[in-house]
């Protein structure tokens, strides 16, 4: 390869998280890009903004809101979403807990937990086979575990040992009734990575 012509660490990253990100514009139905303001999913907006602008995004936004965010993170996210002309779905814990879709834990303090069957409900409102999520290898060990395309049954739950193969960058899409997957454009993403991207990019936070 000509010199000229090489890319360097963080835009390999970059245009194999894009693919990732096209692959699911192609094969599913009724994506989802999971969008919490956070570090990671910021970069992942940007990614999908560079994916098909000057297009628009061919899915929604999807933020679960905890209930314990600060104001100046959901003005963010409200903003990012208006600016680039996406549709923003939220969902909050507070309503899944007054409908009896969640369950607080006497004393307990944070509510990730409580996130999950917010999610899951969603998922099952709005039927989609699909969600983009920011989560990267380097995370936890059993984050170590996941390809791009993590399969979900219909229960919304993954089994490590029943991964699918994932070669030559082709991706298995197919999912039975009630199954969705999660994919994770940046799987092999460092935190430094991400922390880097954003001073290139010269992207905002909240």
């Amino acid at each position: 390869m000509r010199a000229g012509y090489a890319l360097d660490h963080l835009e390999l990253l970059e245009t194999e998280a894009i693919h990732v990100i096209r692959e699911v514009a192609g094969e599913f139905e009724r994506p989802a890009l999971l969008f919490s303001g956070g570090k990671d999913s910021v970069c992942l907006l940007r990614l999908a903004e560079k994916a098909f602008r000057p297009a628009a995004l061919p899915f929604p936004l999807l933020n679960i809101d905890t209930g314990h965010h600060f104001p100046e993170l959901n003005d963010f996210r409200d903003r990012r979403a208006a600016e680039l002309g996406a549709r923003l779905i939220v969902r909050t814990v507070d309503d899944a807990l007054a409908r009896g879709l969640a369950t607080a834990t006497p004393g307990e303090a944070g509510r990730n937990r409580l996130q999950i069957p917010t999610l899951l409900a969603a998922v099952e409102e709005f039927r989609f086979d699909a969600l983009l999520g920011g989560a990267r290898r380097d995370e936890e060990k059993a984050r170590a575990k996941e390809r791009f395309f993590s399969h979900r049954d219909a229960f919304g739950q993954w089994d490590p040992q029943n991964q699918r193969p994932e070669v030559w960058q082709l991706y298995n899409g197919r999912l039975a009734p009630g199954e969705n997957m999660r994919v994770f454009p940046l799987s092999n993403w460092t935190e430094l990575d991400i922390w880097e991207y954003i001073r290139r990019e010269r992207l905002e936070l909240p």
